[in-house]
């Protein structure tokens, strides 16, 4: 494996690191809103707040690495992408600005705001909205470059069907990876009510997730039909991503073994994201940013790629230690034993 081969594989794994904690994370929030509207706050909000309590201020670290890390490794990108994400990169700080402060008040003050409640429910679904713009951008069609001038083509990204697909696609996946987790961990607390009520979140959005991944194929074959006969080398990773999905629904459907659940959820889309980000390759952001091309120089990569595997081996561990003394923790999990945080 090449220097730039392991430099973006160590980038994606903090990526895709970031899309299951933070995916659980906005899903949580959207729930939670969701139950207030509904009358089920006192079914699920116990497992939520549980849930979310030890973890909340680790989840920005997998994404802060990564924007750090793709500016490091390829550092065009930054011309490419600072100028053309500028609104919607701005959009998604002042959302994440929001979550903390509903964090804080959550902790510390009000708990029953419904404003609060419904700034973090809201943010839960636009965060990842603004945030899929990098994945839509980097497909090629959305940024002109004029007089050494980057400029996002507001007109065709709105307008884009590829755009929209991506977009729906981020939505759902939210919410079904947040779902299933939630199904998992209600039933590790032994909250009967709590399962019944999450295990239909996580079955009611499954098949909107694979309809949205069904609709982003098609938009992609039509935007970038280079990418989409790439993918198409990789379509049995693509194919084992929905027999873990098959297997996944299965379990949850029949009520049984949820935490295996939740692992083929992970498995599926790890599937499905890696098979997507290896058919992207050599191209980095069509048609301006190569693997090869625009990588950084060989020292600065090796520096780089050092300090992102330290940064995974200081990380890895604090997650377990997180999952053993909170959430995996009996007593935490059931609710007899004080939150933290």
């Amino acid at each position: 494996m090449t220097y730039q081969l392991l430099g973006i594989t160590v980038l994606w794994i903090f990526l895709f690191g970031y899309m299951i904690v933070a995916s659980i994370d906005f899903g949580a929030g959207f729930f939670s809103y969701y139950s207030t509207l509904t009358g089920k706050k006192s079914l699920i909000h116990g497992v939520i707040e549980r849930y979310l309590s030890p973890v909340w201020e680790v989840t920005n670290v997998f994404l802060v690495f990564f924007m750090v890390g793709i500016v490091g490794f390829f550092p065009d990108s930054a011309y490419y992408l600072g100028t053309s994400l500028l609104l919607p990169g701005s959009f998604a700080i002042v959302l994440l600005a929001i979550r903390g402060s509903y964090y804080a008040f959550s902790n510390y003050g009000s708990k029953d705001n419904k404003f609060y409640l419904f700034l973090y429910g809201a943010s839960g679904l636009l965060i990842p909205a603004s945030l899929s713009t990098v994945l839509t951008i980097s497909e090629g069609g959305f940024i002109e470059v004029t007089g050494g001038k980057v400029k996002l083509l507001y007109g065709t990204l709105f307008t884009s069907p590829y755009s929209w697909a991506v977009v729906l696609l981020a939505l759902v996946s939210v919410l079904y990876i947040s779902a299933t987790f939630l199904t998992y961990y209600a039933a590790k607390a032994k909250d009967l009510s709590a399962l019944t009520v999450l295990r239909k979140y996580a079955l009611a959005w499954s098949m909107p997730t694979i309809f949205a991944s069904l609709l982003v194929f098609f938009a992609i074959q039509k935007h970038n039909p280079e990418h989409f006969q790439s993918m198409l080398d990789y379509s049995w990773m693509f194919v084992l991503s929905l027999l873990c999905f098959i297997g996944a629904f299965y379990l949850i459907w029949r009520e049984r073994s949820y935490g295996w659940a939740f692992l083929l959820v992970m498995i599926q889309f790890a599937l499905a994201f890696f098979g997507y980000g290896v058919s992207h390759l050599p191209s980095i952001i069509y048609p301006y940013i190569h693997l090869y091309d625009n990588f950084t120089n060989r020292t600065m990569a090796l520096y780089l790629i050092g300090a992102f595997l330290a940064g995974l081996l200081l990380l890895i561990p604090s997650i377990y230690l997180i999952m053993r003394l909170f959430l995996f923790n009996a007593s935490y999990v059931e609710g007899t034993k004080p939150k933290k945080g």
